[in-house]
């Protein structure tokens, strides 16, 4: 939906439905986002955040058809889409992601093939009036980054990708614009290392002269490019697993001009002292298909772990001292108090503050994808509810007044 007062589109991502094909994906769109969009508002068109695997891509690339069909449906049903997930590109439901989510990455020519691609489709399926946004995927897993060649080369097609949105633009007069998702274990991870790679990659004279070759710009239309066509999307999860301060990150992205073309609500678990009661409680969360990325802070600093359970295990072996954790599951943010646990939902308070008083991104999205890993006792209602009530919530604190007490 467009909210008013200049707040932007707020939406819901369908990534927590199945769309790991195009038959999925239809089948998951006509289900659920008109009982959706009749329970939250159905006086006003609702915007869509439209999960396209690679596969999906493909299919709606090669028939016209289909692609057809979809924008019908959108019509009719007063749906219109103004940002993708191109995030993962295979399967993301129903088998172990991990790690590969972030294969194939953006040192590969199939990632950039992949994304343009879902540029293409969303110059067609978005309103003339909705500049579309694509998530995508944070570069690369650390792990991978073994050289600066390796970081040279999926900066170059970056800069591929936002050629190929100039040429759309150039030809169609849509702009379409890619954003990059820092997460944890990643090669952007911190708000403050996007910041640099940033500055120093994308920001400076040599990938503006490349971006001018690429794209067939003069240079005084190539640095403007880059910051029109390429930002960041900012997952408030992501980030206040690392500790990060919400509003002091989100402000030193806009003193460098680095463009935050989607804000992501979207709250962590959180364990403010952890004891036998709450890693007993932790269990329940360790069997996912997903990577639970968990950052542990003590009095002499702090610890990071790729998965929930290895930071158990940890523990297990030496349970002394006060430690607290955060860790990457996406859990339903209007929830506070998880029990032997709570959420980081203060962080989304802190966010949407700062956003009703000085919108910082036209593109807002939640987030929780996790409805299928989710422990049952967190389950209520079915999906509609579940999706409905995070839309409402997130609504009535940019536009109803709504406030809670946000905790350090």
């Amino acid at each position: 939906m467009r909210l008013d007062d200049g707040l932007g589109h707020l939406t819901y991502s369908t990534l927590v439905h199945p769309a790991d094909t195009w038959a999925d994906l239809d089948d998951s769109l006509r289900r659920h986002l008109p009982a959706v969009h009749a329970k939250v508002d159905p006086t006003r068109p609702m915007g869509v955040s439209i999960r396209l695997a690679a596969a999906t891509a493909s299919t709606l690339t090669d028939d016209p058809v289909a692609l057809g069909a979809l924008s019908d449906f959108f019509a009719d049903q007063e749906l219109y889409v103004y940002t993708a997930n191109a995030f993962p590109y295979g399967p993301f439901k129903g088998q172990s992601v991990m790690e590969q989510v972030y294969e194939p990455d953006w040192t590969t020519d199939e990632r950039v093939d992949y994304t343009n691609s879902v540029a293409d489709i969303m110059a067609k399926l978005a309103p003339t009036d909705v500049t579309p946004s694509i998530q995508t995927a944070p570069l690369a897993y650390r792990p991978n980054v073994v050289d600066s060649a390796y970081v040279e080369r999926f900066t170059h097609n970056v800069l591929r990708v936002i050629a190929h949105m100039v040429g759309i633009e150039r030809r169609t007069g849509q702009r379409v614009k890619l954003a990059i998702e820092p997460e944890p274990h990643c090669f952007l991870d911190s708000t403050r290392e996007t910041v640099d790679y940033f500055q120093s990659h994308l920001y400076g004279s040599d990938a503006i002269r490349t971006l001018a070759s690429l794209g067939d710009l003069p240079l005084s239309e190539a640095a403007g490019a880059l910051r029109r066509h390429l930002g960041v999307v900012f997952d408030i999860c992501h980030q206040s697993v690392a500790f990060e301060d919400i509003p002091d990150s989100l402000a030193m992205l806009s003193d460098n001009g680095i463009p935050v073309f989607k804000l992501q609500e979207a709250a962590a678990l959180w364990v403010e002292d952890v004891d036998r009661d709450s890693v007993e409680a932790l269990r329940s969360f360790t069997d996912t298909i997903y990577l639970s990325q968990t950052t542990e802070r003590r009095d002499d600093g702090v610890t990071r772990y790729l998965h929930l359970a290895d930071a158990i295990a940890a523990w297990e072996a030496d349970p002394n001292g006060h430690r607290e954790w955060r860790t990457h599951f996406h859990v339903p943010v209007f929830l506070d108090d998880l029990g032997p646990f709570r959420t980081t939902r203060f962080a989304v308070e802190e966010a949407l503050a700062a956003h009703r008083a000085e919108p910082i991104s036209d593109h807002l999205e939640i987030e929780t994808y996790t409805w299928d890993v989710l422990p049952e006792h967190l389950k209520t209602g079915d999906i509609v509810e579940y999706v409905s009530r995070e839309l409402e919530w997130v609504r009535g604190h940019l536009v109803g007044g709504n406030r809670q007490e946000a905790r350090p």
